[in-house]
């Protein structure tokens, strides 16, 4: 399991050159005109992690797989979307169907890029797109309350509990806020989601500069680092042209030319970390001779839906979890000096998997 982020924004914010950049691929068509995405783009690039190699040379795999992050290049915005102006109807579809969304944000000058809005202003930017997804909210909630408003008056209980529901979230977007400042108890947390409302997402902002500010950002970029703080959101600075330069470099050629702009690491990087602090995601690893792989789940998942994950009869039959933590497994050398060592630990249903597990589970047929 990975996650799958729609990549948004207003025409001409550099959304399909990011995407082709991440992606290593020519398949979004990047041009200076709205619209130049009609259909949803699809990619999927490995998630980079450094201790997937270190326990596959420890374990002596011969394959190493990666978990997967998917990306969706949806067709630009604009004002009226809502109400199907431009490609509106197909950006609110594709959106839906994503876990998070990540918005891109124009950050630099260019009089050779047309900007849709006429100036660059981020953060008007930012709010155009969030009004028009509160508008659909908004449109949404209020076809389905004329129903259901009826049947929680003649008592049924599930209805009632859905009212209340779109009630929180009606009170925000009424405000213009989104729906995910909503204050959700645990127990409403799946009826919350089944309501499937795209101001519930949470956001990534890119912020797309100019290639001088790629390390330290601009005044732009502080703005919406401001922005992100006060909603909870997430945010990250790259240059999505000097991500295309990248995606055309080796691994030792990509070392040198980040090392010579300041960078730490690429921008494909920084971005999905974000994400998966964003979506509060972990990944534990399976090692064997066959191969070392990593598998994506939510913090807080029980050790019999982790095994799920890898296939459904592991969750269904699960007996136990033989768990060792990343750090005993590589200072001590593997899984065999790790079980002499008493390292290796027996966790039941209730165990909770922790971030750089390394698991092997038990299953009845």
């Amino acid at each position: 399991m990975g996650f799958k982020c729609g990549i948004v924004g207003l025409p001409n914010v550099g959304k399909s050159t990011l995407f082709n950049a991440v992606t290593q691929t020519a398949a979004a068509q990047a041009a200076n005109y709205p619209f130049c995405t009609i259909e949803p783009n699809v990619g999927e690039v490995a998630v980079p992690d450094p201790r997937l190699f270190e326990l596959a040379r420890i374990g002596g795999s011969k394959e190493v797989i990666p978990t997967r992050i998917t990306f969706v290049d949806i067709a630009g915005l604009v004002r009226g979307a809502s109400k199907g102006e431009g490609l509106g109807n197909k950006f609110l579809a594709n959106i839906r169907e994503v876990d998070a969304i990540v918005h891109v944000l124009r950050c630099f000058e260019d009089g050779d890029v047309t900007h849709v809005e006429g100036a660059v202003d981020p953060v008007r930017d930012a709010e155009i797109v969030e009004t028009e997804l509160m508008l659909a909210d908004l449109e949404s909630l209020e076809k389905r309350l004329v129903g259901l408003e009826k049947k929680a008056n003649s008592g049924e209980k599930d209805a009632k509990a859905q009212v209340a529901l779109m009630g929180k979230a009606l009170v925000l977007l009424e405000q213009g806020k989104p729906a995910r400042l909503a204050d959700i108890e645990r127990e409403e947390r799946s009826a919350w989601r089944a309501l499937n409302l795209l101001t519930t997402k949470p956001v990534l902002y890119v912020c797309n500069v100019e290639e001088d500010a790629a390390a330290e950002g601009n005044a732009a970029s502080a703005e919406i680092a401001a922005k992100a703080a006060a909603e909870g959101a997430g945010v990250v600075v790259i240059s999505a042209a000097i991500e295309a330069e990248l995606a055309q470099l080796d691994g030792e050629e990509r070392a040198e030319f980040l090392e010579t702009l300041g960078l730490a690491e690429a921008g494909l990087d920084r971005l999905i970390h974000a994400g998966y602090l964003l979506l509060d995601l972990i990944t534990y690893f399976t090692v064997g001779p066959k191969e070392a792989r990593a598998w994506t789940v939510k913090r807080d998942t029980a050790a019999p839906k982790a095994a799920g994950v890898i296939h459904t009869d592991f969750e269904k039959g699960f007996i136990r979890a033989e768990t060792i933590a990343f750090d005993d497994y590589v200072c001590l050398g593997g899984e065999n000096p790790a079980k002499d060592a008493g390292k290796m630990r027996l966790e039941g249903k209730d165990y909770t998997v922790r971030d750089g597990d390394v698991m092997h589970f038990r299953f009845a047929n």
